[in-house]
């Protein structure tokens, strides 16, 4: 079955960067677009960035333009975002998903905290 396992995040200064990864498993990871989102308490679950399956186009949030970066290796089933210039407004728990087959799946969720 498809399963999406996050890893990487943790708590950074602002100004700082973390890098999260999402190993995909279960379909064919080269030939579907990944998305990375995020939910910061009390708030709803938003799209931060996407990516193509093959790499070739990416989409960001405006909150995440010129300081986030999704990228993806399909010789390893993995997506990843960089972020840089962490601002504490970038706190949430960040989620992998992608849409195989018309159902959406989730990772579990990685928690980013941006804090002094």
């Amino acid at each position: 079955q498809v399963q999406l396992v996050e890893s990487g995040g943790g708590w950074v200064q602002p100004g700082g960067s973390l890098r999260v990864s999402c190993a995909a498993s279960g379909f064919t990871f080269g030939t579907y677009a990944m998305s990375w989102y995020r939910q910061a308490p009390g708030k709803e679950r938003e799209l931060v960035a996407a990516i193509t399956h093959a790499g070739r186009r990416t989409t960001y949030a405006d909150s995440v333009k010129d300081r986030f970066t999704i990228s993806r290796d399909n010789t390893k089933n993995t997506v990843y975002l960089q972020m840089n210039s962490l601002k504490p407004e970038d706190t949430a728990v960040y989620y992998c998903s992608t849409r195989v087959r018309g159902t959406k799946y989730w990772g579990q969720g990685n928690q980013v905290t941006v804090s002094s």
